[in-house]
């Protein structure tokens, strides 16, 4: 078995149709991972799904999502207010429109 197949087989246990780009995801993965910490990649990659999946995401609003998350996990650790465009001239990235609600709330019986 390789990745591809895990992923088709998964997809069927989860009665899921989905187009998955597991190179996309494991760059942000390894992003995440190096500039967040590690158990922050998984964490991601999940919140990124929920994500695509809320506002029904096609290719390029799923490649949109995923490089905003990338860019926050790029500059992670700067002052509020600096990018990476600051810093290197790479392009800035758009936030999340505001109509995508990203706030789950609290949820009062996770572990502290």
């Amino acid at each position: 078995m390789n990745l591809h197949d895990w992923i088709d087989e998964l997809c069927d246990v989860l009665d899921i149709d989905a187009d998955v780009d597991e190179g996309l995801i494991l760059d942000l993965a390894k992003t995440v991972a190096t500039n967040v910490e590690r158990p922050a990649a998984p964490v991601s990659a999940y919140l990124l799904g929920v994500a695509v999946g809320r506002a029904d995401a096609g290719t390029t609003e799923t490649e949109r999502l995923a490089a905003v998350t990338q860019e926050l996990a790029e500059r992670w650790d700067r002052p509020t207010g600096v990018t990476a465009s600051d810093e290197d001239e790479a392009p800035a990235v758009e936030p999340a429109p505001p109509d995508l609600d990203l706030d789950f709330g609290e949820d009062d019986t996770a572990p502290d």
